[in-house]
């Protein structure tokens, strides 16, 4: 009984509802009759919409909607309400914002648009201010050319057509979003610059779109930097030398070139350099030649939002433009940037070997100091962590003066080592030139494959052996991981000699290895510097005791080297020469 009386009490109070509703519409209608509209006319073009029809022009809606409102003597017209060039997939339109203003002070209290789409393209947004935000204003809306009067025939605008005519304006501007994104995508793969501004350094080439140019000016104060920076200068005091000189920032550069740049600091004539601006500058890939695009992308075609696009999905095509800045200087500046180079600002210069030592136990940074005594004062570097906490490391120093001697040593010895080989590979070559007869890879090959096969063998029997309890369990994953150690090692060198054999055929392949490259071109090496540090060393190493590890760079090229030569040595002892190479220190 109780639950019939809910339903009976549910019904009735549906019904009163209902009725009070149609009320309330009929009433509104019949005041409406004879009220004065103030209306605003609203025109929007952007630019896809006014490359579509000449009919969407702001000229023609403007003369449209001056004459529909001319021919009802019950509007007056409160004003004109234009967003040119703004899109309408979101109403952060600034006359659009003017209108709601002038809606709420309730000197609008009606809208008029030629058609929908005008008025919007978000499906969501648009439904709202139809559905919910002008009802609840009272405000009458009127699209003209669909034929949408909210007051004049509210029932045409409760139809089904009116959110499926938003969705198709909704679905237009995606399709065209689409379309954009697509051609600049593939302007962006043709190496086609399509920025509004070229990077400080470069210009647009007026003669061919899409085109940058070296703009010299800047070019030199690009190469300063970078210069600086590998000298050893920390990029504050970078900053603080251009200042000095009175060389403009980047945006005030572009000001004061005459392009419509808006500088990023208010009320700033003269915006400084700062450190930042260096940074950007030194990982700046555009300065090798690369066209560097799609670091950033808009969210959607409704939130105009742009986000940071990891560096795997950049789109890089190389050799675009002349280059600003060599590609051997910027990948040094690049493993610079890498290391933890800090600087105390009064010093402006970074340490000889900061960011390359670290502890070879607890493999922290060493710290550099200085001891000042009464015959002479002298620099040396201590194990951080021991300075912090002296149970966890032990101090593992050593003199600054000594570390230099031992590092210009041992880089003297890679050098001379790699001048020997290169020597016996281009003697090797000179004498083998119009023979069939390279580099004996397939031999070094087969003793390779055959090794690594043997290998294999003997890790798969283990597991026999185990299972008879030949070997314990702790002998058999001894012994399993030495194999696959092995193994794998074997299977590198493989690879290694297969590449050369591809790449070496009377290509003078070893003139291309990095390792030869870089060590010969520092032949007469007589004193350290960042710039040969960085270029040769990848870290050194400092055990308690004062002796050092030196990892030098291009270790699997070196590697890939010592193949070659071996070969070689081989060929020419079966031809009754005797080569002579440098023993690896």
């Amino acid at each position: 009984m109780d639950a019939e009386m809910n339903v009976r009490h549910l019904w009735k109070w549906g019904n009163k509802m209902a009725r009070k509703s149609r009320y309330l519409e009929e009433k509104e209608r019949e005041e409406g009759a004879g009220a004065v509209w103030r209306a605003a006319l609203y025109i929007r073009l952007s630019r896809e919409d006014g490359d579509k029809e000449e009919s969407d022009s702001v000229a023609n809606q403007r003369t449209l909607l001056t004459k529909f409102i001319e021919e009802r003597p019950e509007m007056e017209l409160s004003g004109y309400y234009i967003d040119d060039g703004w899109s309408g997939t979101n109403f952060d339109r600034p006359d659009f914002m003017r209108m709601m203003e002038d809606i709420r002070a309730k000197k609008v209290n009606c809208v008029i648009v030629k058609d929908l789409s005008r008025f919007g393209r978000n499906y969501i947004e648009t439904g709202n201010y139809l559905e919910q935000i002008f009802p609840f204003l009272n405000v009458r809306f009127i699209a003209v050319n669909d034929m949408l009067d909210s007051v004049g025939n509210p029932g045409q605008m409760n139809t089904i057509m009116v959110p499926f005519k938003n969705l198709i304006n909704d679905e237009y501007c995606r399709d065209i979003s689409n379309k954009v994104k697509s051609s600049l995508d593939t302007k962006r793969k043709n190496g086609e610059f399509i920025g509004a501004f070229a990077c400080y350094g470069y210009r647009k080439d007026p003669a061919h779109k899409g085109k940058l140019m070296v703009d010299e000016p800047a070019a030199k104060v690009v190469r300063m930097i970078y210069d600086s920076f590998l000298s050893g200068m920390g990029m504050l005091a970078i900053a603080r030398k251009l200042n000095e000189l009175g060389i403009p920032s980047p945006s005030a550069y572009k000001t004061k070139q005459g392009m419509a740049y808006h500088l990023p600091q208010k009320n700033q004539t003269q915006p400084l350099w700062q450190d930042r601006t260096i940074r950007r500058i030194l990982t700046n890939q555009m300065y090798c030649g690369d066209l560097v695009q799609g670091k950033n992308r808009v969210l959607n075609y409704k939130i105009q939002r742009c986000r940071q696009v990891p560096k795997s999905e950049w789109m890089i095509v190389e050799n675009t433009h002349e280059a600003v800045i060599e590609r051997e200087a910027f990948e040094k500046v690049q493993e610079l940037l890498k290391r933890d180079t800090r600087v105390a600002p009064s010093a402006g210069k970074v340490h000889l070997f900061a960011g390359f030592l670290k502890c070879a136990d607890c493999g922290r940074a060493m710290n550099r100091r200085k001891n000042v005594h009464s015959y002479g004062t002298y620099e040396y570097y201590i194990c951080s962590t021991y300075k912090q906490a002296k149970e966890r490391c032990t101090r593992h120093t050593l003199r600054v003066d000594q570390l230099e001697e031992a590092v210009l040593k041992a880089i003297q010895i890679q050098v001379e080592q790699a001048a020997d080989v290169a020597a016996l590979l281009e003697r090797f070559q000179r004498e083998t030139k119009g023979k069939k007869a390279g580099f004996p890879f397939e031999e070094k090959l087969r003793e390779k494959r055959a090794e690594a096969e043997k290998i294999k063998k003997f890790r798969e029997s283990l597991y026999e052996d185990w299972k008879e309890e030949i070997l314990t369990k702790e002998e058999y994953l001894s012994m399993k991981q030495s194999y696959q150690k092995q193994l794998e090692d074997l299977n590198a060198a493989i690879r290694r000699l297969e590449e050369e054999k591809k790449e070496s055929a009377g290509s003078g392949m070893e003139k291309k290895n990095p390792f030869l490259v870089s060590f010969c071109r520092h032949k007469n090496i007589a004193a350290l510097t960042r710039e040969v540090l960085t270029e040769l060393v990848d870290s050194i190493l400092v055990h308690e005791g004062g002796e050092i590890t030196i990892r030098f760079r291009f270790h699997e090229e070196k590697k890939a080297l010592e193949c070659m030569a071996e070969a070689a040595s081989a060929q020419m002892v079966q031809n009754g020469q005797k080569p002579r190479l440098l023993p690896t220190p």
